[in-house]
């Protein structure tokens, strides 16, 4: 079951499992006009959601691209409990703030940091 809520701020489920160690799925647009969909982890500071990938990923290269996206976040407890949002990646970040970011998500969804880069 999920909630339904129009307008720019995030539905107040969506940030609950955004702050969870939930799953989402991210659908991205190919260069082809077929759709791609991940598996990704995902977080929120409670205003915008955030997802972190490698900059050589073709999910990146979509959204570099064409910024439309839906991100499914599941509820890991209850998998028929969920929240779909749909709109446009508005700002990427790479250097130190995504290495910080991703070990913030490794952190929260494995209890630990990924292995440092050499």
């Amino acid at each position: 079951m999920a909630a339904t809520q129009n307008g720019s701020g995030l539905h107040p489920t969506t940030v609950e499992l955004a702050q969870g160690a939930n799953y989402a799925a991210i659908t991205a647009v190919l260069p082809s006009g077929n759709l791609q969909n991940h598996y990704i982890w995902v977080g929120t500071d409670g205003v915008r959601l955030f997802v972190n990938t490698g900059v050589h990923r073709q999910k990146y290269k979509n959204v570099e691209r064409d910024p439309r996206v839906t991100l499914t976040i599941r509820d890991e407890e209850n998998p028929y409990r969920y929240a779909e949002v749909r709109g446009e990646v508005v700002e990427t970040v790479t250097g130190q703030e995504a290495r910080d970011h991703i070990d913030r998500l490794s952190r929260k969804y494995h209890g630990r940091t990924t292995t440092p880069r050499t």
